[in-house]
Order: structure tokens, then C-alpha cells, then sequence
């Protein structure tokens, strides 16, 4: 198969796909997840693992502890960016241009850092266009319509 653009994922991505309280969001994120594994273009950073970790915890407290720290260690597979001073320097340039809270723009930054073509959040502007990533609701739109597939 012809390699892909890489997909940088935010951790609601991650959290919806395990989350039965919205189906729709549910399937979406998981055939988004599907086609990053299958494609092997899936790319996070650290801070996206602690947050899952954090938010699967909080929000889901039936979930066992092993099975928390599962799903971190496969997503771990995804070469997850870590955060340095040169990611730092970028996250606050890219806040001040773009208006961003510091946690959008150090994933904003973490995802320019690790080359990917596009960021899948629903916490940003689907379409939005920052330097040479595009932000994708990945509940607006799916892989093919993006001409991933």
C-alpha cells in the first residue's frame, strides 16, 4: 500500500473511541484509529499518553488500571513526540499566531515537529491551516473524503 501523510492524534480522538455514551463519535474515531494502525501513519506525544491515561481514569473508573496502562503501552507503538525545549519555543510562537491555549499549541507544535500533514481534533477549526498541517474534525469528515484511502 502506498505510504500515507501521518495523522498526528489528539487524545479526545483516542478517549471517543472507547466512549459508548456517543456512538456516532464512537465508530468514527475507531475507523480513524483503524486506518492510522493499518496504515501505520499514527502519531501522538507524550502529553497526548498522560492525558489518556489521566482522562481514562477520571472518566471511566470501572476500567481496570491494567487495562488503562494497556492501551498507553500500544499507543506507545506510535513513536509518541517528546516534548523538549525546541517543541516549547515552537508551541509558543504558534500560540501567539494563532491565538491557541499553551496545550493546543504544544500538541499543535508536537504534530509540525514530527512532520504530519494533519492533526485530528474537535478542539480546533476543521479546515484551519497552520504552516503545513491541517486540522481535521474527525466527526465532520473520514479518510477517504480527504483522499487518505
Amino acid at each position: 500500500m502506498p505510504s500515507a501523510s501521518t495523522v498526528f492524534v489528539d487524545t479526545n480522538v483516542l478517549l471517543y473511541a472507547q466512549d459508548p455514551r456517543s456512538a456516532d463519535k464512537q465508530t468514527m474515531a475507531a475507523q480513524w484509529l483503524q486506518y492510522c494502525w493499518e496504515n501505520q501513519i499514527g502519531r501522538l506525544s507524550n502529553q497526548v499518553l498522560h492525558e489518556l491515561y489521566a482522562n481514562l481514569r477520571r472518566a471511566a473508573p470501572t476500567l481496570r488500571i491494567e487495562q488503562a496502562r494497556s492501551m498507553v503501552r500500544r499507543y506507545r507503538g506510535w513513536r509518541p513526540w517528546l516534548v523538549d525545549e525546541a517543541t516549547v519555543d515552537l508551541c509558543w510562537l504558534l500560540q501567539d499566531r494563532y491565538n491557541l491555549s499553551y496545550w493546543d499549541a504544544l500538541m499543535v507544535a508536537s504534530a509540525q515537529q514530527q512532520g504530519c500533514r494533519y492533526l485530528l481534533t474537535e478542539d480546533l477549526q476543521h479546515g484551519q491551516q497552520m504552516d503545513n498541517l491541517q486540522i481535521i474534525n474527525p466527526f465532520k469528515t473520514n479518510a477517504a473524503a480527504l483522499g487518505l484511502s
